[in-house]
């Protein structure tokens, strides 16, 4: 852009209305990977962030797609679900300029000094300086494309109208008969296909003629459309093996393939749920760290189990759905309690099970197992995987012959025959009371975590190391119609085998 143009205010440049204006005001046609290009530049110098949101990629994915933009490339995101692809591709609008000027009337998005449609230079041939002309906003410089083998040439590329060849009188031959397709209808903007190996071959054909050659051919017409399109592409590797595949030809014809992953580490994690999460902010509702950090090693140990299809993958969208169902328990709670507010429990983690069994495939192995139980292995494991951040590791108090257990004198009481009953809807009074009954519970916690002196969390870590002792082994679990009961690992035992007898 030459510097005249470049220091015209907003409202001076939405004020121009003619070809001819546009012109004195000193405005000079650029492509769209050139306006991409230096507006980044811009933001790299100004030191703002264009991908405001996108958590976790600094030092990854965010320079790779920088470079590329830099290089002018057409880029291909490859990641698994839930690794925000498509957002990283909708938020390169912001790199666009606010406003361009276009032919109005133009279906083609032509620039007043680089026209491309017959309909633009028709009509700058008859009115010259004259020629109208309007303001596109970036925001309506996006297309978005959902790959599926249902889609056709004709709506990618376009088809002969044949409607509109019986209105204006025209043989098929005329260029005018012709319906663009969403390709050429973006000229001059980000055009982004998502699950690009579900799109069908011959349409992938179709579409690397356009980014070497710029020219579409439609039932016989090739026309030498000279387009200017930033395509970005999405992709999952599941897809190359189990739908389909990128054809080499276009995979060659791309610039630069950017590899996405999930969160490297669980707090980068816990940043995006709380950004994400709809019901992040009720003050009624207090969730503490060690519960939000549980929801993100739900995901982690999803992601790694031996029951879960790993190379599926597990979307964010597995912590941020739970997140919301685990504050919806508590709600539902103090309202079934008539209670005005509240803290979470680990028994709120029941709320979160739909969150799971329906964000993750499983293998054999698990369907054998059922979605239902697998969910709760993964929140035990969650448990267990935490609870040596904050407590002594039972597995090497056991190993260690100098070491006096601490968690012995628990157990012990359970031994005795007793248990206690958490509830969903216990009321707060109620929950209290119950893990009250053991003793030694509350000066365990208070001896492992020192200077604790809100009253919520402190019960919230006793029920903790409650369920932890399960995952260990020291006690046992069982599910009831209305909550857990925890119990005598030993008696559990024979009360098992009790009950296995009397069916025989």
């Amino acid at each position: 852009m030459v510097k005249a143009y470049e220091k015209l205010d907003q409202d001076s440049k939405l004020a121009i209305k003619t070809l001819g204006e546009l012109k004195k005001s000193g405005y000079e046609a650029r492509s769209i990977k050139d306006e991409l290009r230096e507006n980044l530049i811009q933001s790299i110098k100004d030191q703002v962030n264009v991908f405001e949101g996108i958590l976790g990629y600094d030092d990854t994915v965010i320079p790779d797609v920088e470079r590329a933009i830099l290089s002018k490339h057409n880029i291909n995101l490859l990641g698994l679900r839930g690794q925000a692809k498509t957002r990283m591709a909708r938020l390169m609008v912001n790199l666009l300029d606010e406003y361009v000027p276009v032919v109005e009337g133009s279906e083609l998005n032509d620039d007043p000094l680089r026209p491309l449609s017959s309909f633009a230079h028709q009509l700058i041939e008859e009115k010259g300086d004259g020629t109208p002309v309007s303001w596109l906003h970036r925001d309506e410089r996006f297309t978005e494309k959902l790959a599926t083998p249902d889609v056709s040439i004709a709506d990618l590329i376009g088809d002969v109208d044949p409607i509109k060849a019986a209105a204006l009188k025209l043989p098929y031959s005329d260029e005018r008969v012709i319906h663009y397709g969403l390709v050429p209808r973006s000229h001059r903007c980000i055009f982004v296909i998502n699950e690009l190996p579900d799109l069908q071959p011959r349409i992938q054909v179709a579409l690397f003629n356009i980014l070497q050659e710029g020219d579409i051919q439609i039932r016989g017409f090739k026309l030498r459309l000279p387009l200017e399109i930033q395509f970005v592409f999405t992709a999952n590797p599941e897809d190359y093996t189990n739908r389909g595949s990128i054809v080499t030809p276009l995979k060659d014809r791309l610039g630069s393939q950017i590899i996405t992953h999930y969160p490297k580490s669980i707090h980068t994690g816990l940043k995006i749920t709380e950004q994400e999460a709809k019901s992040a902010n009720l003050e009624h509702v207090q969730v503490n760290e060690i519960a939000k950090l549980l929801i993100e090693q739900i995901a982690v140990e999803a992601r790694t189990s031996e029951y879960v299809d790993v190379n599926s993958g597990v979307s964010a969208r597995l912590t941020i759905s739970s997140y919301e169902n685990l504050v919806s328990s508590i709600e539902r709670r103090l309202l079934r309690n008539n209670e005005k507010e509240g803290s979470v429990r680990i028994t709120d983690f029941i709320g979160v099970i739909p969150s799971i069994t329906g964000k993750i495939e499983l293998v054999y192995e698990g369907e054998q197992e059922g979605p239902g139980i697998v969910a709760h292995n993964l929140i035990g494991k969650a448990i267990r995987t935490l609870f040596t951040d904050y407590f002594e590791d039972p597995d090497e108090v056991r190993k260690s012959r100098e070491k006096v257990d601490p968690y012995k004198k628990i157990a012990e009481w359970f031994g005795e025959e007793n248990v206690i009953d958490v509830l969903n809807d216990y009321s707060e009074k109620n929950y209290r009371k119950e893990l009250d009954k053991v003793p030694g519970l509350g000066d365990l916690v208070k001896k492992q975590i020192k200077g604790l002196k809100d009253e919520s969390l402190r019960y919230f870590l006793m029920e903790f190391v409650l369920f932890a002792l399960v995952e260990y082994s020291y006690l046992s679990k069982h599910t009831l119609d209305n909550g857990m009961r925890i119990d005598d690992l030993i008696g559990s035992m024979f009360s098992g085998f009790e009950e296995d007898e009397e069916n025989i």
